[in-house]
């Protein structure tokens, strides 16, 4: 064993009389101990929390997604789009048309998006999972049926059970001037099936079949856009290159993360901006072992001439006190994480700590572990720790001469 390490592991682990050195030294490694273990758990939540978020979103939000590069609407009916329907690699293809309308209910009014589906929208199983009332339903017996975001339902106080249909205005783009304001829109009732909730950005949506749509907004062939998901194992990215190769440049296609780009943006900088607060407090963790150190060399100074006066070079003194300052560090970091570790694992299984009432989507918070979450922790612990050791070695050579006359 190198013998800088020997004696640096019998200054920790010796039997030896409780003092202040001792004291110190266990107090920077509990500080270790506990920075590793909330690096771990902090990054294992907002995993979570990414994971959830994002599978809500994607209940809604398509794998991909084509929209004119110019205008509002394009017309679906080319050689190419109807031969992407019928790609085998399609799992569902949804045309849409979506447009910005008034719905009014029992003398009420909110501006809100009307969204008209294909029936392809309703292949998607996890809808069912946003329903808050009434359920999915957009067509049945002939009649059509729109479900409502949580928005929509709340600022019209919509009741499902209430047979009060919902009256929808849009402009009605081909009508001359009339002295009637009326005769400017078109005006169609339609009643709810269901409530839904996911997330702001789309709790302001009524969908609707589409054919219901094409009628409130006289559009009887062009759509807002085309929304794919692919089949499972489907190359999504490959998939994707490939379709704005072949529509040309008439179309963007954007994937999940290109539609909400802000989500993902937003996602990363709350989860680095955490990071960043909790290393900070690391570092002030690990820094108090340059504190213990300094004054194991204070205590050690007889141990030092000795070993000087023996042929011990400042290198090897060096180490000792480079090694004793990475073991601190490394036994609370090791310590840090497992204890992390077992504490995600125990809230995935047993979801202990809750997020309280009023959170309707998941009830306790969600841990997600990834591997190189805890390879990041072990990197960052090992580059402040060696800093910090190193601060310290260079320490306890500084008056070597002086400890070896004192002697």
């Amino acid at each position: 064993m190198n013998t800088s390490v020997y004696i640096a592991k019998r200054y920790l682990f010796s039997r030896k009389k409780m003092h202040a050195i001792n004291i110190i030294s266990g107090i920077s490694m509990l500080g270790v101990f506990v920075g590793s273990a909330a690096l771990v758990i902090i990054l294992s939540v907002f995993n979570g929390f990414e994971k959830v978020i994002l599978g809500l979103y994607s209940n809604f939000t398509p794998e991909l997604k084509i929209e004119p590069r110019f205008g509002k609407a394009f017309d679906p009916n080319t050689t190419y789009f109807m031969q992407l329907h019928k790609d085998p690699r399609v799992f569902s293809y949804t045309q849409v048309l979506q447009e910005k309308a008034l719905i009014m209910y029992n003398n009420k009014s909110f501006i809100g998006n009307i969204k008209g589906v294909t029936a392809d929208f309703l292949k998607n199983k996890q809808l069912d999972s946003t329903i808050q009332d009434g359920s999915f339903t957009l067509q049945s017996d002939s009649m059509n049926y729109a479900v409502i975001g949580g928005t929509v339902a709340g600022s019209l106080s919509v009741n499902l059970s209430d047979p009060t249909p919902l009256r929808i205005y849009a402009p009605n783009r081909t009508a001359m001037s009339s002295s009637d304001p009326l005769n400017e829109f078109i005006v169609r009732n339609i009643s709810p099936s269901g409530v839904f909730s996911i997330q702001q950005d789309f709790d302001d949506i009524a969908v609707t079949p589409i054919s219901f749509a094409r009628e409130l907004l006289n559009e009887p062939v062009d759509v807002s856009s085309i929304e794919i998901n692919c089949v499972k194992g489907t190359d999504v990215d490959a998939f994707q290159r490939e379709i704005i190769d072949r529509a040309g440049g008439k179309y963007t296609v954007k994937n999940r993360i290109q539609q909400n780009t802000e989500l993902y943006k937003t996602l990363n900088y709350e989860r680095w901006f955490i990071f960043m607060i909790l290393v900070f407090v690391l570092i002030i963790a690990i820094f108090n072992i340059i504190g213990s150190l300094t004054m194991l060399v204070i205590d050690k100074r007889k141990d030092i001439a000795i070993l000087s006066s023996l042929g011990a070079g400042k290198k090897l003194v060096q180490g000792i006190f480079f090694f004793e300052g990475m073991m601190i560090s490394g036994i609370g970091c090791i310590a840090g994480m497992v204890v992390g570790l077992i504490f995600c694992m125990l809230q995935q299984k047993y979801g202990f700590i809750k997020m309280g009432a009023s959170m309707s989507v998941i009830d306790a918070y969600p841990i997600e572990l990834r591997l190189k979450d805890f390879g990041l922790v072990l990197l960052t612990v090992g580059f402040i720790a060696v800093m910090a050791s190193w601060i310290s070695s260079r320490l306890s050579i500084k008056n070597l001469d002086d400890i070896k006359g004192d002697l």
